[in-house]
């Protein structure tokens, strides 16, 4: 899986991707840094991630549309899975890679509240949290990337396909009241990753909500292992 990881983590940054990525972030970060919170004079580390949410999907495609897609675009898929390693480690590895690269973001943007505390008060619970929580949704998010991944060859429609799969979950919790059925509610309000996402902003770190995040990454990382466990016998 370490040998995975670093393959992986290397291609990024072999490409464009990585860079185009961590770039973008930062310029958009940067701006909304700045107008949401340095001009307006509003210590709420929040105001930025849910300014760039909407962006990052867009972002997360790219970060993971070739993750699997393009092991089977070179026909490599085979060649992968015959080496001495599970197809579990094989998922978690590339899952890792992409987090890794999410986390370069993330180490960087410390910049933007010490900023914060350098010249003014924010609330330190409500950073950690917001921190805390953007990692847990992006990181279910990115899960969903890789599962979509796993499910195609073409890398651009992996891209598409992970970019309006995202938008529907970000959005998801809009049709969730219209829904009379209650069992359809509840799946929807499964896929509503943003309904909890609340909570870490205002500073509440609920463990029910960080088990659900994680439940999520599980259910997802399980499913591209199985879809991949499938193709290997079919």
């Amino acid at each position: 899986m370490i040998a995975i990881f670093k393959k992986e983590f290397k291609s990024y940054f072999l490409s464009p991707i990585g860079y185009i990525f961590v770039g973008v972030f930062m310029a958009l970060a940067s701006m909304f840094f700045a107008s949401g919170i340095l001009f307006s004079q509003q210590a709420d580390i929040s105001i930025m991630f849910s300014n760039i949410n909407v962006i990052y999907l867009f972002l997360v495609s790219l970060l993971t549309m070739r993750l699997l897609a393009e092991e089977r675009g070179k026909k490599t898929d085979q060649l992968l899975m015959s080496a001495p390693v599970s197809i579990t480690e094989i998922v978690l590895g590339k899952y890792l890679a992409a987090m890794a690269v999410f986390g370069i973001t993330i180490l960087v943007s410390f910049i933007f509240p010490a900023i914060m505390f350098i010249y003014g008060n924010p609330a330190l619970s409500e950073v950690i949290s917001s921190y805390i929580g953007f990692i847990l949704l992006w990181g279910a998010f990115i899960s969903v990337g890789i599962f979509i991944s796993a499910l195609t060859e073409s890398q651009m429609i992996a891209g598409v396909l992970t970019f309006a799969s995202l938008l529907l979950i970000y959005f998801i919790n809009w049709f969730q009241s219209s829904v009379q059925n209650p069992v359809a509610q509840k799946v929807i309000g499964w896929f509503a990753l943003l309904a909890r996402y609340g909570d870490f902003q205002n500073g509440v770190l609920n463990i029910e909500n960080i088990i659900y995040y994680l439940s999520f990454i599980f259910v997802f990382l399980f499913l591209t292992v199985s879809v991949i466990d499938k193709r290997r016998f079919s």
